[in-house]
């Protein structure tokens, strides 16, 4: 079994905690001790637990892609002509460093690898296509979804 795959046996607190800093990572210890009618210190300890078991992972502000000027979200599925050697690794070293690159998964199925991407609109992503993700190592075929309306936009889990 892989090892980020153990669950270390979650009770109910520690999976209520994880709930709400899910949906509020800045909540204040206090407060979440309030919430789940602990005292502040075992809830703390718990929190510090849960984050260094790997189970918070870190904590960031969700921003809105429109508001921030990416109007353009694409949904692309990569394809290569050769999966030996080392244009996968290459592929994957070269797009850790492309920041419109939201998500990428290394998929079963027709397509190599499943990638979300942000663009400000057409013209930029049609540039983007062109002259990033076409010049990525080993790639033979793009197929690019537009999306046109976000129904569901979350990353949180059901805890």
């Amino acid at each position: 079994m892989r090892k980020d795959l153990v669950d270390c046996s979650l009770d109910d607190t520690d999976r209520s905690i994880l709930r709400l800093v899910q949906t509020d990572g800045r909540i204040s210890n206090a407060r979440l001790a309030e919430t789940l009618s602990l005292s502040e210190t075992p809830c703390w300890r718990r929190l510090k637990r849960l984050e260094s078991q790997g189970y918070v992972e870190g904590y960031q502000a969700v921003l809105n892609r429109r508001r921030m000027g990416f109007g353009v979200l694409a949904l692309v599925q990569l394809s290569f002509a050769n999966h030996t050697g080392d244009a996968p690794a290459k592929f994957e070293e070269a797009i850790q460093g492309i920041p419109e690159i939201l998500s990428c998964h290394n998929v079963t199925g027709e397509a190599d690898y499943f990638l979300q991407i942000v663009a400000p609109d057409l013209d930029a992503y049609g540039d983007f296509l062109t002259n990033v993700l076409r010049k990525l190592p080993g790639v033979t075929s793009i197929r690019s979804s537009l999306s046109l309306r976000e129904v569901k936009d979350s990353s949180r889990l059901p805890v």
